[in-house]
This record gives structure tokens, sequence and C-alpha cells, in this order.
């Protein structure tokens, strides 16, 4: 490859990142917060309360059955509204982010309900408010569980982010329509592959590392 595209190849890389990091961030202040919505008002929870809990799970269940790319379009007014544009790499942010909260947040949910029920129940005997079981008991011992589905998460939108340039997302996606695949440049959509393949690997790898170091605790 030429050193242009070497650099095309290094500042799509840098876009990719910034596609992945910001809605992964987002994903985690916002969707672990209505995964825990999700389990304390579930049937027999600490504060049971269907009518939220089926409401909020209706709208998870509804916005990760929609394909992603099909939401980047469905979404496009929305996208025009937060970023004052709907192409480039600072659109591409909103869709991923509406994708990555409802996926982080059943993961999220599931990795907590895996905690041993005897702990909450123990810690409500001791007279633990709501409050104080949730930020001393329930997050702290299913945090390698949200780790790990945080790690899922990223894994998702490194492949969403390739998946959003195929319609003027940015990123390395982008780089391989419009130079692999629309100018002929096989190397280049190799190259693409290549470094997307590497950084699923790191982070999964990292992902693992943490997890581990975590359970050991």
């Amino acid at each position: 490859m030429s050193p242009q595209l070497i650099e095309l190849l290094a500042t799509s890389l840098l876009d990719t990142l910034l596609l992945v990091g910001v809605p992964s961030l987002i994903a985690v202040l916002v969707g672990i917060p209505m995964g825990v919505v999700l389990v304390v008002t579930a049937r027999g929870a600490m504060l049971q309360n269907l009518a939220v809990n089926r409401s909020l799970g209706a709208v998870v269940n509804i916005t990760r059955s929609v394909p992603f790319i099909i939401l980047m379009v469905a979404i496009i007014p929305f996208t025009r509204l937060i970023a004052q544009t709907s192409i480039g790499t600072t659109a591409a942010i909103v869709p991923l982010s509406v994708a990555a909260i409802p996926f982080m947040a059943r993961i999220a949910e599931n990795a907590m309900r895996e905690v041993d029920a005897g702990l909450l129940t123990a810690a409500r005997a001791m007279g633990a408010s709501p409050l104080q079981i949730i930020m001393k008991v329930l997050l702290p011992e299913s945090l390698p569980g949200l780790v790990a589905a945080t790690i899922v998460t990223v894994i998702s939108l490194i492949g969403y982010s390739a998946m959003a340039g195929a319609i003027g997302g940015g990123g390395l996606g982008d780089l391989g329509i419009r130079y692999g695949y629309q100018r002929f440049l096989p190397e280049v959509m190799l190259a693409v592959v290549v470094v997307l393949v590497v950084l699923v690997q790191v982070v999964q790898g990292f992902g693992d590392w943490l997890v581990r170091r975590m359970s050991h605790r």
C-alpha cells in the first residue's frame, strides 16, 4: 500500500476507536443502571414494580430486535437533532449508542441475576436499604460479570462500527467500502479485516485477563 493509504488506515483506525469508545462509555453509564432497574423491579425483587419492569423490558427488547443497519436509517432525524448531521463519525456515534444501551442493559441484567440471592437476603435482614444493597452487594458481587458484559458490548460495537461505514459512518468500515470495494483495492480490504481482527483479539484478551483478576479477588 502507498503511504497515503497507510495514513488513511491509521486515521480510520482512530475514527473506529472513537466510534467504539464513546458508545461503550455511554452504554456503561446508561445500560448498567437500566439493568439494575430490570433486576430490582422484577417479580419478587426488593423493589417489585411489574409495570416499570415490563415497560422497560419491552423497550430493551424492541430496540435489540431491530437490525443495526435499519436502526441507523430509522433514527436519522434523531441523529440530525443530536449531531447536526447524519453522516460521518460524529453522526454514527448516535445510532451506535442507541444500539449499545439496551444490549448492555440486558446482559448486565443477566450478570446481576447470577448474584447469590442469599447475599441480598442477608443484607436486607441486617437492615440495609435498597440503595445500600445495590451499591454494596449487587454491583460489587456482579462486577466480573459486568466487565465481561462490557467486553461483549465493545466487541459488538466494533462490528457495528464497520457496518456503519457502509452508509458513510466513517472508520475502518468506510475505508474498506470506499477503497477496498468501490476502487477495487483488495489489499486495502485485507488490511481493514486484519486490523479489525487484531482489535477484537486485543479487546477480548484484555477483557478475559481483567475478569480472571476480578474473579480471584
